[in-house]
């Protein structure tokens, strides 16, 4: 792995660690969500609504506009397309989400992990 992506890993995982600072207010709503099998981690970096609610769209929509511009920034930063962080991300999350919570898998259907 060259030095770039290796810095740039670094990075997404102190964004998602910092992200999840910036959720504070919403900690318990976003844990909740994952602990009752509403919403889950996809592939592309972004949270994913597994039961469709308005309230929980709105908190995944919340989430994912706040993901969106880190993306942006440190694609900018890292001279990297959207698509390459948000691989990364994505990986990222899927890896650090908890025995029990749901992920999308490759083939589109939610699973626990």
């Amino acid at each position: 792995m060259n030095k770039l992506m290796k810095q740039t890993i670094k990075k997404i995982s102190l964004v998602l660690i910092a992200s999840s600072m910036a959720f504070s207010a919403w900690a318990i709503s976003l844990d909740q969500a994952k602990q009752q099998g509403l919403v889950g981690e996809m592939p592309n970096g972004y949270l994913g609504v597994v039961v469709a609610s308005s309230e929980v769209s709105s908190l995944v929509a919340m989430v994912n506009k706040k993901r969106k511009d880190i993306y942006l920034n440190l694609a900018r930063k890292n001279k990297i397309t959207m698509q390459q962080v948000t691989k990364l991300a994505g990986e990222k999350s899927i890896s650090k989400t908890q025995s029990g919570h749901l992920i999308k898998n490759s083939a589109g259907q939610w699973v626990k992990k």
